[in-house]
């Protein structure tokens, strides 16, 4: 299979080219003029994917943080009660100086709380990037999926290891690591470099 852009050489299957990343259109098979039996399928046309620019993402983010949000609240309300700091926080005015006890338990509360909430994030994106739909909720909304960079479907594995380079991506200053999505070749941010993947958009 050749790219009509470049002519380079691309296997079978491809959706983009591996030299230009422009899109690898293949045509349909022309029936023959002449045939016995049941006539041939043509091939079909695959959907055209594109690279998914910095805005598409930012919305599909603000979606999953919606969701995630809601499920992190009901969560919260959950680890409050059962762990006796609603309780605690009420008899405060009476009791200003809790004990060492009451203490110790806030905030082996609050310490279980983040790493629950990290756990249920890194499942979240891991698990529905490395789905059949190769995306999150928000992704799906938008019709954008992650690949690797040959344009396959991510391992569980590999949608991990982007998850987890977003903390990398998080401490370079004024959100660089996330905006380069604006402006590098084919879309991606810093995270999407390290665990090498890209993110497209189906049309």
């Amino acid at each position: 299979m050749f790219c009509s852009n470049c002519g380079t050489a691309n296997a079978d299957g491809a959706t983009f080219c591996t030299q230009c990343g422009k899109p690898v259109i293949v045509a349909a098979s022309p029936a023959p003029t002449s045939y016995s039996g049941t006539p041939p399928t043509a091939t079909a046309y695959p959907p055209q994917l594109f690279y998914a620019g910095f805005w598409l993402r930012f919305v599909a983010y603000l979606i999953d943080s919606v969701i995630l949000g809601i499920v992190c609240m009901i969560l919260i309300v959950v680890v409050i009660f059962a762990s006796g700091i609603a309780a605690m926080l009420r008899n405060l005015p009476e009791n200003p100086t809790p004990d060492m006890f009451l203490r110790g338990a806030f905030v082996l509360a609050i310490l279980a709380l983040i790493a629950v909430i990290t756990a249920i994030t890194w499942i979240y994106y891991a698990w529905m990037e490395s789905s059949p739909s190769q995306g999150t909720l928000g992704k799906m909304a938008l019709g954008l999926i992650v690949t690797d960079m040959q344009y396959r479907p991510v391992s569980f594995a590999r949608a991990s290891g982007r998850f987890f380079a977003k903390f990398i991506t998080g401490l370079i200053p004024l959100w660089i690591g996330y905006i380069m999505a604006g402006f590098t070749a084919k879309k991606q941010a810093l995270h999407d470099i390290i665990a090498s993947c890209l993110v497209l958009r189906k049309i």
